[in-house]
């Protein structure tokens, strides 16, 4: 069973979407709609931009969004059998089973981004990657610190974990990790803490767009960041989608639980091809590949 599987934020580089704005006439049909909606020309720093022009979250968001949506609906002869999106990807994978129109994924993900750059602003934050340790140790080391936070954010793949936090409460958890045995504790270059409680802002002003956008039963399951379960009901991806902003990332589970359900090919459709690696790690008994 093929699982179409959508990137987040980070995957971004300059010119992409061109080649399928230059030979997909639905594409550039979207490109251009996208646009409208934005109020600016998000397709001049997608194909032409400067790294730091992508960085900035109001255009990485919607950028990811579109090239990945628009690479998955170009495969007119593929369709999945279940979807999953890391993070931001979540609202690409929603769209392609047909939960949200492209319009109205677009306009939520734009809606995100600006709510998250707020929250960033109210509270500095950061995150970290931590490299080799379990899972367990992780969580018992962030529970550890006290009046800061620090929580588990992205479960990547076994042995790599990113965690969220104040950015003492980074700094000291990175401390920690070292002294545990993990092979790394990298600091990341982010606008701050996401996943975290830190996001509970932006969870606030994103969960009354998300509750008034209209969803449709999709054809396939969705597995969420929040549960890392299936779902095709209406009531529940809404539920998961508002609670995702403050809640981690269950990527590695989302994996597994797809392979334990049938998925045996994983397609990532975006820019770049980190989950396609991650992938292999989780299960290397499975197929994945990048279009």
């Amino acid at each position: 069973m093929k699982a179409f599987i959508f990137p987040g934020q980070g995957a971004q580089f300059t010119g992409m979407g061109k080649d399928l704005f230059d030979s997909n006439t639905n594409a550039k049909i979207l490109f251009e709609q996208a646009n409208t909606i934005l109020g600016f020309e998000i397709t001049n720093v997608m194909f032409g931009g400067s790294a730091d022009e992508l960085k900035q979250t109001k255009v990485t968001q919607p950028a990811v969004f579109i090239h990945s949506v628009l690479v998955a609906l170009s495969q007119d002869q593929q369709k999945p059998s279940m979807v999953a999106g890391h993070s931001l990807g979540e609202f690409s994978a929603l769209v392609v089973n047909g939960s949200l129109s492209f319009e109205d994924g677009l306009k939520l993900v734009f809606k995100r981004a600006i709510a998250m750059q707020k929250a960033c602003e109210q509270n500095p934050s950061t995150m970290a990657a931590i490299l080799g340790l379990d899972d367990k140790i992780v969580e018992d080391i962030c529970a550890s610190i006290t009046g800061e936070v620090v929580v588990a954010a992205n479960y990547n793949c076994p042995g790599q974990l990113v965690i969220s936090g104040s950015m003492k409460g980074i700094e000291t958890a990175c401390e920690k990790m070292k002294a545990a045995g993990a092979k790394r504790a990298l600091p990341l270059q982010v606008g701050g803490a996401f996943h975290s409680p830190l996001m509970e802002p932006a969870r606030e002003e994103l969960a009354s767009t998300i509750e008034a956008t209209n969803f449709q039963t999709p054809f396939c399951p969705v597995y969420q960041n929040v549960n890392a379960l299936p779902s095709t009901d209406v009531t529940t991806i809404k539920k998961n989608l508002i609670a995702q902003l403050t809640a981690p990332v269950r990527w590695t589970q989302s994996v597994q639980n797809m392979v334990a359900g049938g998925g045996n090919y994983f397609i990532e459709c975006g820019p770049g091809k980190v989950l396609q690696g991650l992938v292999k790690k989780i299960a290397p008994s499975v197929e994945a590949a990048s279009l």
